[in-house]
């Protein structure tokens, strides 16, 4: 495989991450400082969790094509 592919899974699996860790950062402070409605939180905490998931499917992935 060429190296530009290895190169845009790792940078797609860092934006996943860094999404990943924002989301559930916001939504840690959005419960803490009292937030709107309970649905909002869980929106948050799923799709941290789904991000973060879904970067460490692409690192297995980027680790495959070497």
């Amino acid at each position: 495989m060429p190296p530009i592919f290895k190169a845009l899974a790792s940078i797609a699996a860092w934006v996943l991450f860094i999404f990943g860790l924002l989301a559930l950062l916001t939504a840690f402070v959005r419960i803490f400082r009292g937030g709107p409605s309970l649905g909002l939180m869980w929106a948050y905490f799923g799709s941290a969790i789904t991000s973060l998931f879904l970067s460490v499917v692409t690192m297995k992935l980027r680790k495959s094509l070497e």
